[in-house]
């Protein structure tokens, strides 16, 4: 294992059963008839346990799995407790709960998941030159990994091993230390040589610099439309971006104002715009605004200081998160000439 090979594939090398492996790497304790206790120590000592990133599970949250688990509370309660999804926590019960028995032990849980990450991290491509050939000649033909992941098994049929998964060939690319495929210009549709980090929700930030609040965090009587005063607002440019007018609608009441703009669209020409138009509005019909990320709102946070009306923001590429001003700003339908 130490040279990368899989439990399974390990055992199957040695000639033992997959669950004679699993003892010898973890070490067992047998109480015989006499009630005397024999320990067999793992083959190998464990290392330090490290916390790589905050999105794997915890000893901390290992301990609480099991006490919930004895508590007999079910999977989904767990995963609310724990803030996590439910799939996490049924994967990390079925893959880390001891073998023979089948009940979830924290501490041997999260040896188990330490010594999973600390195996070799060259991959199966590096690994095996015909496959990387293979995936290289279809990814210089403009193939995408998903249509290679699935044509990998129509090719190797008969080699399971072969099989892979559309995103191990994306981490082949870009962790070519790891995979061994060449990263050069044009390899994927999309153009990227590097990937974009996904952060988690509660990561998750605005593309300003001083931070916006996106709109998860908009208070719930504003998603519900029932209290007048929660805006949406957005641009509408002219012909050639020579002009453009701002349009508020409220959530509730789908009423509308206009934002003049004679001097441009700026971020001090929004900011200014915005305050003369809610300086109009008593504070009762005066809440929230909810607009895109558009480079327009750089200066939120001096409207927000100026009137003390809080500004949610859409997440990138989510039109529909601002459906009512999405539907105001849409051109009329043409009408059909009459007879």
């Amino acid at each position: 294992m130490a040279q990368g090979m899989s439990n399974s594939a390990a055992c199957r090398e040695v000639g033992i059963n997959r669950r004679t492996g699993t003892r010898w790497r973890y070490g067992r304790k047998v109480v015989d008839r006499a009630g005397r206790e024999r320990v067999y120590s793992p083959i190998a000592e464990q290392r330090d346990i490290v916390e790589v990133s905050p999105r794997y599970l915890s000893e901390d949250e290992r301990i609480v799995i099991a006490d919930l688990l004895r508590a007999k509370k079910s999977l989904r309660a767990i995963a609310r407790e724990l803030g996590r999804d439910p799939a996490t926590i049924s994967r990390e019960i079925r893959r880390n709960r001891d073998p023979r028995t089948g009940k979830y032990h924290p501490f041997q849980a999260q040896r188990r998941a330490a010594v999973r990450r600390a195996r070799s991290k060259e991959g199966k491509i590096r690994r095996d030159p015909e496959l990387k050939e293979f995936i290289q000649q279809h990814l210089d033909r403009r193939w995408s990994p998903e249509q290679i992941s699935q044509v990998l098994r129509a090719a190797f049929p008969d080699e399971p091993d072969r099989h892979l998964a559309h995103e191990t060939i994306y981490q082949a690319i870009y962790l070519p230390h790891r995979g061994g495929l060449e990263r050069k210009p044009g390899l994927l549709r999309s153009g990227r040589r590097a990937r974009r980090r996904r952060r988690r929700v509660d990561e998750r930030a605005t593309r300003f610099i001083a931070p916006g609040t996106l709109i998860n965090q908009r208070p719930a009587e504003a998603t519900d439309r029932q209290i007048a005063g929660h805006w949406e607002g957005d641009l509408i440019v002219g012909q050639g971006n020579r002009s453009a007018i701002g349009t508020l609608v409220d959530r509730a009441t789908r009423y509308v104002k206009l934002l003049h703009l004679p001097d441009g669209r700026g971020a001090e020409h929004v900011r200014d715009a915005l305050l003369h138009a809610f300086a109009e509005l008593p504070a009762e019909v005066a809440r929230s605004l909810t607009w895109d990320q558009g480079s327009e709102m750089s200066r939120h946070d001096e409207f927000t200081r100026a009137t003390d009306i809080p500004i949610y923001f859409c997440e990138p590429a989510s039109p529909w998160q601002r459906g009512s001003n999405e539907n105001t700003n849409a051109p009329a339908p043409p009408t059909s000439p009459g007879p």
